[in-house]
């Protein structure tokens, strides 16, 4: 979202027979032709059991039938593989709408992520809104323009240390997760109040609500209940902890990268009045990219998004 101290953007607008609305068409049309669902299917509902027990299930083992350290920990590794599937193929479908053509359904999918220690109500305003709406802009998009110490634009500022950031990068790129459940949420709600992306104090207090019950919920089960049932030292559950994470963090960031972060696509600017060049729609297109589209495993793993 804009600054306090930017013109809001603004895309080009289209006309009804422009891009956009063509690519509609003809989306709105292969669903008719093939008669399939714009929804989740048997298959996907099969995948969303998958995934939730790949989180589960190692967690529930660690914590009843495990003696071993080794096995304990390779569990919580799993764990981490868990998240990042819940995440990709599971959360995100719901969170955008897509999982049902009920609300509460997709609701109720979505606050998996609530699961594992986000907050599914930040989320849409953090991913739907200013991601989706902002991609590859610097200054505007959170996704590329956030972290400092990483420059993903060639529009950020350079800094000494960017010249080494392909080698600092990879275990970077595994805390991804342990910020976002721990201080992510907490400091960017304060800044979506301030951009009034919340709609009033209610909003906000609701929200801020929901993040602090949900990070004490989090807490209590992945971290306290271990300590307090098992019979590992409070260090080796922490480290099994932020190892799940560097593992959940890496996967996810391994494949959101690839499609946005990329020498092949578009870093566009708005001009001084914060006029975009091109239409939302193709905006989109010039700022994403494919990758691994023959992989059907990965396909099945991230949820399509190798798609963009």
């Amino acid at each position: 979202m804009s600054s306090p101290t930017s013109p809001a953007i603004r895309f080009a607008k289209g006309t009804t027979n422009d891009f956009y609305h063509t690519l509609r068409r003809r989306a709105n049309a292969y669903f008719e032709e093939n008669q399939i669902s714009r929804h989740a299917n048997a298959h996907m509902v099969v995948k969303t059991v998958f995934m939730v027990c790949l989180y589960l299930v190692p967690f529930i083992l660690s914590l009843t039938v495990v003696e071993s350290k080794a096995v304990f920990f390779g569990l919580w590794l799993l764990m981490g593989v868990g998240i990042a599937g819940i995440g990709m193929a599971v959360m995100h479908d719901a969170n955008h709408g897509a999982y049902s053509s009920k609300e509460t359904v997709n609701d109720l999918i979505g606050y998996l992520l609530n699961l594992v220690g986000g907050c599914a109500s930040y989320w849409k305003v953090q991913h739907n809104v200013l991601h989706h709406t902002y991609t590859n802009i610097q200054g505007h998009d959170e996704d590329i323009s956030r972290v400092k110490i990483m420059r993903f634009s060639p529009h950020a500022p350079k800094m000494k240390m960017h010249r080494y950031q392909h080698y600092y990068a990879w275990p970077l790129y595994g805390f991804m997760t342990l910020l976002w459940v721990t201080t992510k949420e907490f400091s960017q709600l304060f800044e979506f109040r301030e951009k009034g992306l919340l709609h009033g104090k209610f909003r906000f207090r609701k929200m801020l609500l929901e993040v602090v019950l949900t990070k004490i919920l989090y807490f209590a089960y992945i971290l306290v209940l271990p300590m307090l049932i098992l019979p590992f030292s409070p260090g080796f559950i922490l480290l099994s902890f932020f190892s799940m994470h560097f593992v959940g963090g890496l996967i996810l960031s391994l494949v959101f990268q690839p499609a946005h972060v990329l020498e092949g696509n578009d870093y566009p600017l708005p001009d001084e009045e914060g006029r975009m060049e091109n239409h939302w729609a193709i905006h989109q297109l010039r700022t994403t990219a494919d990758f691994g589209q023959d992989n059907k495993l990965l396909s099945w793993y991230v949820g399509g998004l190798n798609f963009q």
